[in-house]
């Protein structure tokens, strides 16, 4: 269990910020989302073979051209005010 100690006169939203912090790190709130809703036991099979899949062939594309592929993941875009 994830937990923080609130620090003599720290305010609270940054204890606040820590503490979510801390459950980022720790992968809390990843395992929480993965679980919102059930996967068949179908469906995990088929997410952990493409994840092998994408796996192989990034090492392949890695030892065809001798050096690291970098993952680019993609900005998210903000909605303007309305």
């Amino acid at each position: 269990m994830t937990g923080v100690i609130l620090k003599p006169g720290e305010p609270f939203e940054k204890a606040l910020k820590r503490w979510s912090k801390s459950c980022e790190k720790s992968g809390i709130i990843s395992d929480v989302k993965k679980k919102q809703r059930y996967e068949k036991p179908s469906e995990v099979r088929k997410r952990k073979i493409t994840a092998a899949r994408r796996k192989n062939q990034k090492e392949a594309m890695e030892l065809a051209t001798g050096r690291p592929i970098q993952t680019v993941v993609p900005k998210t875009r903000t909605r303007k005010p309305r």
